[in-house]
């Protein structure tokens, strides 16, 4: 009997047998499978009734519960930070979409070559150094409140388009560098090739390269919008009753602070889908790019 048949039989009416062999081998896989998972559920037991202990022994626990844990005022807090929740999800979808073409765009305009494109090069690069190095709130602030200061004709005094601009410009930046680094990660020879082809450099960069180039950079683009996401609650220093704002008006009034709780869950309870697709995201691309397949 050959290794195959040891290992494979077949029965005689051609129906596929397992032979001990792999049998006992997917046995042990399972049970070393249960072993690890009631490890990992035993070390996490002990180490979340360790936390546990330690805050709830606490000297300050009770203040401390009473100030950020309050369930009245988790109660009287949470239909006003989902009212806010919604502005912030508008802000998100508007910026997004913004900031996704904005940031394609100044991404090609950096990658342009030839030195007629040297003053665009520069422009873009400039704006793109600024913008990564100028912290969000001071753009925010320059924007709710230095724009209306110059009392511009036709321009909007909103702080939820202002603050909205300001996300805009800040991460058009970051996004602009994550579709660079995908752009330059093609190999010259695709675009040698498409030109040999005699595609022109418009085309090959529109069908050759950025199809490649943003399959490349969509997990990094996913974080950044996860980071916009959160981000979306710094509006409210202008004035906009976001999520964050409404907890901040409640806190200020009844002078606890579980509404900042409250928005702070659910700005999680958002994030953690986003993150967890995300993973997954990269993880089936990197399965992909190990098997040959297209990345």
């Amino acid at each position: 009997m050959t290794v195959r048949d040891e290992q494979d039989e077949a029965v005689p009416d051609g129906t596929y047998e397992p032979s001990p062999r792999r049998l006992a081998r997917e046995r042990y896989r399972r049970a070393r499978t249960r072993r690890a998972f009631a490890v990992a559920a035993a070390s996490s037991t002990v180490t979340a009734a360790v936390l546990v202990t330690l805050i709830v022994e606490s000297p300050g626990w009770q203040r401390t519960r009473d100030t950020f844990l309050n369930a009245h005022y988790a109660r009287l807090a949470l239909p006003k930070v989902l009212d806010g929740l919604w502005l912030n999800l508008r802000l998100l979808a508007v910026c997004g979409a913004v900031v996704l073409v904005a940031g394609l765009l100044i991404a090609v305009l950096r990658t342009l070559r030839g030195p007629v494109f040297f003053p665009v090069r520069a422009l873009a690069t400039a704006y793109v150094d600024f913008f990564r190095g100028l912290p969000l709130i001071i753009c925010i602030l320059m924007s709710v409140f230095g724009i209306p200061a110059l009392r511009l004709s036709g321009v909007t005094n909103d702080p939820v388009l202002l603050g909205g601009f300001a996300l805009c410009l800040t991460y058009t930046a970051y996004v602009a560098e994550v579709f660079r680094a995908g752009i330059e990660s093609v190999h010259p020879s695709q675009r040698a090739a498409a030109r040999s082809l005699g595609l022109t450099s418009a085309q090959t960069m529109r069908h050759v390269v950025l199809p490649q180039a943003v399959r490349r950079v969509v997990p990094p683009l996913l974080n950044d919008l996860v980071s916009l996401q959160k981000d979306t609650g710094l509006v409210s220093i202008g004035g906009a009753v976001d999520a964050v704002y409404a907890a901040q008006i409640i806190a200020s009034r009844d002078f606890n602070y579980t509404p900042y709780v409250v928005a702070g869950l659910i700005f999680v309870a958002i994030t953690i889908p986003l993150t967890r697709f995300t993973d997954w995201i990269a993880a089936r691309m990197n399965g992909r790019q190990a098997q040959g397949g297209t990345v």
